[in-house]
């Protein structure tokens, strides 16, 4: 993959690939758009076609034994995120120049925001393969998703909603600061209501973003600025 680019065909999530994952985790669908929506407002992708990210200086600063600090795209405190989008890429792609594998090791990626450095128990043997994965489809974002929740045990609390079991394996054991635990229940007992997302309106919305129209958020409710930006 050209070293700044991360596009790939960037796919939206289908009712199968998000069946699989489910099945995979013994969870419904409530369970999978609940950490979905915590962590990324249940979209894996930014309006460019990359995959979302949020660089993590401070552990770019660990990987590289702060050779780098600068307190931008190097530091030993977390922080200086700046705003999502283009921003994040700006992060990235400085880093990449300084060392490629340890800035993509960086950032969490893709709908579910797993930690390049977790390429392992993501289910790949590098982050190179992770990253062109994650570029690839929403799909293939929440498998790697339903294999980091496999492999670090965390499906057994996502199976019985101990919401802060889950946000300390899942967020660090700093989530309480965040109200992690709190939203991730507040999220599921809206889903479990069935007020689940429309995958067709999901996917029509996320195409139309890559266009240049303006749909609203990525969230399959087919409200007033998606039917407009279909007109």
């Amino acid at each position: 993959m050209p070293l700044l680019a991360f596009q790939g065909n960037a796919r939206a999530l289908s009712s199968d690939g998000l069946a699989q994952v489910a099945g995979n985790l013994g969870v419904h669908a409530a369970e999978i758009w609940t950490v979905l929506a915590v962590e990324t407002s249940g979209c894996g992708y930014f309006p460019e076609r990359r995959p979302q990210i949020l660089y993590e200086r401070h552990i770019f600063h660990k990987l590289t034994q702060g050779q780098h600090d600068d307190g931008d795209i190097s530091d030993p405190t977390p922080g200086g995120y700046g705003p999502r989008g283009a921003h994040q890429s700006d992060c990235l792609a400085a880093a990449i120049v300084l060392d490629r594998t340890a800035a993509q090791q960086s950032a969490p990626w893709g709908i579910g925001q797993i930690m390049g450095g977790n390429h392992v128990l993501a289910g790949f043997q590098n982050v190179e393969d992770m990253v062109v994965a994650m570029s690839g489809s929403e799909d293939q974002q929440l498998a790697a998703m339903g294999s980091f929740l496999v492999g670090s045990k965390l499906r057994v609390s996502l199976q019985a909603h101990d919401w802060p079991t889950f946000a300390r394996g899942y967020n660090g054991p700093n989530y309480a600061i965040n109200r992690y635990d709190v939203r991730l229940n507040g999220e599921f007992q809206k889903f479990s209501a069935g007020a689940l997302p429309d995958l067709n309106v999901r996917a029509a919305q996320l195409y139309l973003t890559y266009l240049g129209f303006h749909p609203g958020p990525v969230d399959g409710v087919a409200g007033e600025h998606t039917l407009s930006a279909l007109a």
